[in-house]
């Protein structure tokens, strides 16, 4: 097992050397010069290449990420360019609201999406089956953004129910305040990923329902629900695993966009301001933060593997 985990750490830290050197060469080969937009549109070419070679701007290409790369395996992106503050600490800052939400939603549509899952999959062809389909089917057809401005207009505009913006910390306003402001956030986030979950595990659990050995407990006498969570739902875990991790990646990318509909501080209105700006240490400071997220998810996906499979080997190869 300690082998298995070494060969897992040591692709880790491959992935991330050649996520570092694409994200270094995509942000300095990107249209825009980041010199230019600190200074303005007045400023004169003299000014711009005088700020540039003060940045570092000029130096050969491997040679500024030679030393951007000595300094980031120290924890250090750099600064800023108009936040006066490092790089690291702004992207920090903006990572919490973002987790938050990403985590919040995920936990709320598994806990939501794996039971519905079960039951439209143990009552197969019948009306509560059918019901809990088109349900799902809608959820999927709706976009995220188009649901959190739904949100906005009915619970937030006409029923005043929930702030339509914002966001505040628990040690600033209390549990309360702040659940308040993530509730429609969260929410629409949460219409979106239930569907996938619960479709997915519907999908495994009826493939697993169907096989002779689940028939053969049936027939010894054993009851539905011990058959279902006992062996069905151990037998489908790698599969909705899967879904689950991949779903916590995606909502990332979701949130982002809620985060600029709703005007929360986290790492989409972070990314898009700093894109705009050419804050280059900021750029690479999230997209190295998420592409990290990603990969660690991934990892703790693949040990939850053997454990609820045992068939599964170090090697990832079923019996």
């Amino acid at each position: 097992m300690g082998k298995y985990i070494g060969k897992r750490f040591l692709s880790i830290i491959v992935t991330l050397f050649i996520l570092s050197i694409f994200v270094f060469w995509l942000t300095h080969n990107t249209s825009g010069d980041p010199a230019a937009v600190i200074l303005g549109s007045e400023s004169t070419p003299e000014q711009i290449d005088a700020l540039r070679e003060q940045m570092g701007l000029n130096d050969p290409l491997i040679t500024q990420y030679v030393q951007w790369f000595k300094e980031a395996l120290q924890g250090d992106f750099g600064d800023s360019y108009f936040r006066n503050e490092p790089a690291l600490q702004a992207v920090k800052e903006s990572f919490i609201p973002t987790i938050e939400i990403s985590l919040y939603a995920e936990l709320i549509a598994v806990l939501i999406a794996i039971p519905a899952g079960i039951f439209a999959a143990s009552r197969k062809g019948k009306m509560s089956d059918v019901v809990t389909s088109s349900i799902n089917l809608v959820g999927l057809s709706l976009p995220n953004f188009l649901i959190a401005l739904i949100f906005i207009l009915f619970f937030g505009v006409k029923l005043q129910a929930f702030p339509v913006s914002g966001y505040k910390t628990i040690a600033a306003e209390g549990a309360a305040t702040h659940f308040k402001y993530l509730i429609m956030p969260v929410a629409a986030l949460v219409i979106t990923q239930i569907p996938i979950i619960m479709r997915t595990t519907k999908s495994a659990m009826s493939e697993v329902l169907a096989t002779d050995y689940i028939k053969t407990t049936k027939a010894k006498g054993l009851k539905k629900v011990k058959v279902i969570l006992k062996h069905a739902l151990r037998n489908s875990a790698n599969t909705i695993l899967t879904v689950i991790g991949q779903g916590i990646g995606s909502l990332f990318a979701g949130a982002a966009v809620i985060e600029t509909i709703f005007t929360i501080p986290g790492m989409g209105q972070l990314i898009v301001s700093s894109v705009l700006k050419r804050d280059y240490p900021i750029i690479q400071c999230v997209i190295m933060l998420v592409g990290l997220v990603y990969i660690v998810i991934n990892f703790i996906v693949d040990m939850l593997y053997g454990i609820v499979d045992p068939r599964i080997r170090i090697t990832g190869r079923a019996k």
